[in-house]
C-alpha cells in the first residue's frame, strides 16, 4: 500500500512540475511583451494577448478550485477587463492563479485522483497551447520569445 502511494506522489509530483513549468514560460513571455503590444491583434478573430492572459488566469483559477475540491466557476471564458486592464494587473493575475493552482495541487497531493490528473494535463495542454500561440504573437512583433533565447 506504501509503495502504491508513493507512486501516486510521483505521477502527481510530476504533473504539478509541469504544471509550474509551462505556467513560468507563460509568464516569461508575458513580461517580454511591452504593454503597448498587450492589445496586438494579427486578425480581427484571435484574441490580442491581454484577452489570452486573462483567459489563462482565469481557468488557473478553475484548475486551484478543482484541486482543492470545490466547484470552479465556469461561468465566463476570461477574467474582467475592466479589473484587469493594464499589462501590471494582468501579469499579477497571471502569476497568482498559477501559483495558487500549484499550491493547491500541493496540498492535496494525497487526495489526488484519476479525474484531477486527467483535468491537469488538459489544463497543461490548454496552457500550452496559449504559449505558443503568445509565441506566434511575440515573432510577428520582432520579440523572441525568452525559451527561445541562447
Amino acid at each position: 500500500m506504501a509503495s502504491k502511494a508513493i507512486q501516486q506522489e510521483s505521477v502527481s509530483s510530476k504533473l504539478i512540475n509541469h504544471w509550474e513549468q509551462v505556467c513560468e514560460k507563460l509568464s516569461s513571455l508575458a513580461e517580454a511583451i511591452p504593454e503597448n503590444k498587450f492589445d496586438f491583434q494579427p486578425v480581427d478573430t484571435v484574441r490580442t494577448p491581454a484577452e489570452v492572459l486573462r483567459h489563462v488566469a482565469y481557468w488557473n483559477r478553475y484548475v486551484a478550485d478543482s484541486a482543492h475540491g470545490r466547484k470552479g466557476d465556469d461561468s465566463a471564458n476570461e477574467l474582467p477587463k475592466d479589473e484587469f486592464r493594464t499589462k501590471k494587473q494582468i501579469l499579477a493575475a497571471l502569476k497568482d492563479t498559477a501559483s495558487g493552482a500549484s499550491q493547491a495541487l500541493k496540498k492535496n497531493l494525497s487526495n489526488s485522483t484519476p479525474m484531477i490528473a486527467d483535468m491537469l494535463v488538459s489544463f497543461i495542454e490548454h496552457n500550452s497551447e496559449h504559449y505558443g500561440q503568445l509565441v506566434v504573437y511575440a515573432r510577428m512583433n520582432g520579440i523572441t520569445p525568452p525559451a527561445s533565447r541562447s
